[in-house]
């Protein structure tokens, strides 16, 4: 049995630099063996198909995917990439599991950053919340989530959030709430 993927792909096509054409992107997923590759955006967003070939036929291991995928995109643009994998389920639970309230937002006031790996609570402990207000943030699973009624080019707690102590040694790629839930659309199998 088959399971679709998104592929997240960090920082490419953004400010002329790092560029990655999707068709392009589209064929070296083909090239490492997986199906049905499309692509949302040109924004870093790869949804593939691929088939069980996990323990026991089951899923296949996400971070697996995700280094092929860097690896091949480093061999093929010349640039490294960091890239993040997850299946409808994970991207699904996001959606379901927001803790503001995403039906009553502005899409550009919500987003998602993914993390590779859990992150504890400890690493924003010295994120003063009360002094971002109206801004907030919320940890969820691999993710966080964060409300920012003016956007996300002018939230300070992004910025916050974004400092090199709250991201060591985890891959973080953010995403506005019309991207995350079109990723639940695209890989629903």
């Amino acid at each position: 049995m088959a399971t679709t993927y998104a592929a997240l792909l960090r920082g490419i096509n953004v400010g002329g630099s790092r560029k990655v054409p999707m068709a392009e992107l589209r064929t070296l997923l083909e090239s490492l063996g997986h199906d049905a590759v499309r692509t949302h955006l040109q924004s870093g967003q790869a949804v593939f198909t691929t088939g069980s070939d996990g323990p026991g036929g089951g899923k296949a291991d996400e971070d697996a995917l995700a280094a092929e995928l860097a690896a091949a995109v480093e061999r093929h643009f010349g640039f490294a990439v960091d890239v993040i994998v997850r299946d409808h389920a994970y991207l699904r639970a996001i959606v379901d599991d927001c803790p503001f309230p995403a039906a009553e937002l502005e899409p550009k006031q919500l987003h998602v950053t993914y993390f590779s790996t859990a992150v504890d609570a400890d690493r924003f402990a010295d994120v003063d919340r009360a002094a971002h207000l109206p801004e907030e943030f919320r940890l969820g699973d691999r993710a966080l989530y964060l409300y920012a009624p003016d956007g996300l080019g002018r939230s300070k707690l992004a910025e916050r959030l974004a400092r090199p102590r709250t991201t060591r040694g985890v891959i973080a790629t953010t995403r506005n709430w019309n991207t995350v839930v079109k990723l639940v659309e695209l890989t629903r199998d």
